[in-house]
């Protein structure tokens, strides 16, 4: 029984936190980024940043952070990048951290972004590894929308690899996108270019899956079950969200109460 109601306070939490995104994108950022792999690395050295797109909601505007943009304005051949790596991230995330400095009082939404491996950890540690000071996010602030779409459809809602399945689901174009398998191979080949268009293209679907996920218009595997659980409580959770039957329901019951009073005088 806890397990189930857990369930449901989970995908309450989840319909509510995307609802209020949704109706105020005005106050929320989009962000991914890309980098080299983080997996197999027997030097043990932080995964280097490779590009950092953020994009408004509100207006869709998207602002980037590159290495290979960097190299061009410093007058790099973009072919030698490496020899001048550390150097040129440095100044991406100087840029970066003075972006995220102006727009601190946002909401940023962003994909599995969790930890030091990938993610807003990750991107603190690589700058302070080149002597930046990272600005700090308030945690309060940081929307994982995977896991949102996992409290609010269930951890059945679609096959792993969880992105690559919903966007092909929803009939999504892979125009630009990269697996993370992808992006890691580009690195090694010094494809920035490609890395940099991929987070580009990834912020834009982050934004479509979130307007498609307020109202149920996202098409998932999901079941009744995986969504309500199977307790009689999710009978409530349901009308709640419905505001016609809720109403329904409270107007049959006044009228019930009230034909049991007059048959009680009578």
């Amino acid at each position: 029984m806890g397990q189930e109601l857990r369930r449901i306070q989970s995908r309450r939490r989840a319909t509510a936190t995307i609802a209020e995104l949704v109706e105020h994108p005005e106050q929320v950022i989009v962000i991914h980024y890309s980098c080299e792999s983080f997996y197999n690395r027997p030097d043990g050295l932080s995964p280097r940043i490779t590009s950092i797109a953020v994009r408004r909601l509100h207006s869709g505007i998207t602002d980037s952070f590159s290495i290979h943009q960097v190299a061009e304005e410093k007058g790099y051949d973009i072919a030698a990048l490496d020899q001048h790596y550390n150097q040129l991230e440095k100044m991406m995330l100087d840029r970066f951290y003075d972006y995220a400095r102006a727009n601190g009082n946002y909401k940023w939404l962003h994909w599995n972004m969790r930890d030091i491996n990938y993610g807003f950890p990750a991107l603190a540690h690589r700058y302070r590894v080149l002597k930046g000071k990272p600005h700090v996010f308030d945690e309060n602030k940081l929307h994982d929308l995977s896991r949102l779409l996992l409290d609010l459809y269930g951890i059945n809602y679609i096959e792993h690899p969880r992105l690559e399945n919903v966007m092909k689901k929803n009939n999504f174009t892979n125009k630009d996108f990269l697996t993370g398998k992808q992006e890691a191979e580009a690195f090694e080949k010094g494809e920035y270019v490609k890395l940099h268009q991929s987070t580009l293209r990834k912020v834009d679907i982050f934004a479509d899956l979130l307007k498609r996920s307020d109202g149920d218009a996202l098409k998932t595997n999901t079941t009744w079950r995986d969504k309500y659980g199977n307790i009689p409580q999710a009978l409530s959770e349901i009308i709640q969200e419905n505001w016609l039957l809720s109403t329904i329901i409270g107007i049959t019951a006044f009228i019930s109460a009230v034909l049991g009073i007059i048959t009680f005088f009578m």
